[in-house]
């Protein structure tokens, strides 16, 4: 009975070292760019104790006037049910497969169903999870998010109150802040001309066209990508010293106003504060 008792004792210390093999922390990973539906996927983990203990799912995107796809889809605006892609909307599906997560541990799952990486294992999610876990082992993979200065984690989002008398724009900022450190950025336009889609997606097209009209060595979405890269560096806009005409010497690269840029995600991140 001891040696049985001795047994059992060293099975569930052993269960316990194998539990906590992941260092606790705040972890983050998301997709290299924008995919085809103008979404890039984004997901945050939580580590105590050595388990995961809290998951998110949640994406940005380069559609005009876009928060973060949680609040966009609550708000009524991605409608997978109403177009019949889904028994329930995109946020509610996440959750579960969240929730699976933190129930089984179970971050390296490859329990799919199909090459588009759908799953059965789920109840109630019938949307493409693999993208998910993928997203989970690179982020674990990461390791832990360096603790920043910002009191508050989540999806921060600003846009101008007028748009340009000039140019018919008006610029839009979402930060994303994991363990208080900005980890992602993304600087956007709202045009007045509803046949026109967002600035960068006018841009990325080839309808902006500030090259070909002398404006820049290099279209916007380009300088924008490289101040988004400055403001991560930064991690406060304040950082990044501003001329009197809105622009910067301090962002090698870019040659546009960064101002509004720069004010909006100040304006964003007084939320995260």
């Amino acid at each position: 009975m001891k040696r049985i008792g001795v047994v059992l004792m060293f099975c569930a210390f052993a269960m316990g070292l194998s539990a906590q093999t992941l260092k606790d922390g705040k972890y983050f990973a998301q997709q290299d760019g924008f995919g085809s539906s103008g979404w890039k996927s984004q997901v945050v983990l939580e580590v105590k104790g050595g388990k995961i203990t809290a998951a998110n799912w949640n994406g940005v995107s380069n559609i005009a006037g876009a928060v973060d796809k949680k609040a966009y889809d609550k708000a009524g605006n991605y409608n997978m049910v109403k177009f019949g892609k889904a028994q329930a909307e995109w946020y509610q599906q996440a959750e579960k497969v969240e929730q699976y997560l933190i129930k089984t541990q179970d971050y390296k799952f490859n329990k799919y169903t199909d090459a588009e990486g759908r799953t059965d294992a789920i109840s109630g999610a019938s949307i493409h999870v693999k993208e998910f876990f993928d997203l989970a082992q690179k982020a674990i993979a990461a390791g832990p998010v360096a603790k920043g200065s910002y009191a508050k984690d989540g999806w921060f989002y600003a846009e101008q109150v007028d748009f340009d008398k000039n140019s018919g724009w008006k610029d839009t900022v979402l930060l994303t802040v994991v363990n208080g450190r900005i980890v992602d950025v993304v600087w956007n336009g709202i045009s007045n001309d509803k046949a026109k889609k967002s600035k960068i997606v006018e841009s990325v097209s080839g309808n902006y066209n500030m090259v070909k009209f002398g404006k820049a060595q290099a279209e916007w979405h380009e300088q924008a990508v490289k101040a988004q890269a400055a403001l991560l560096t930064a991690q406060d806009p304040a950082k990044i010293a501003v001329k009197a005409d809105g622009k910067t010497d301090a962002i090698s690269g870019v040659s546009i106003a960064v101002a509004p840029f720069l004010q909006l995600a100040a304006n964003a991140l007084n939320a995260a504060r």
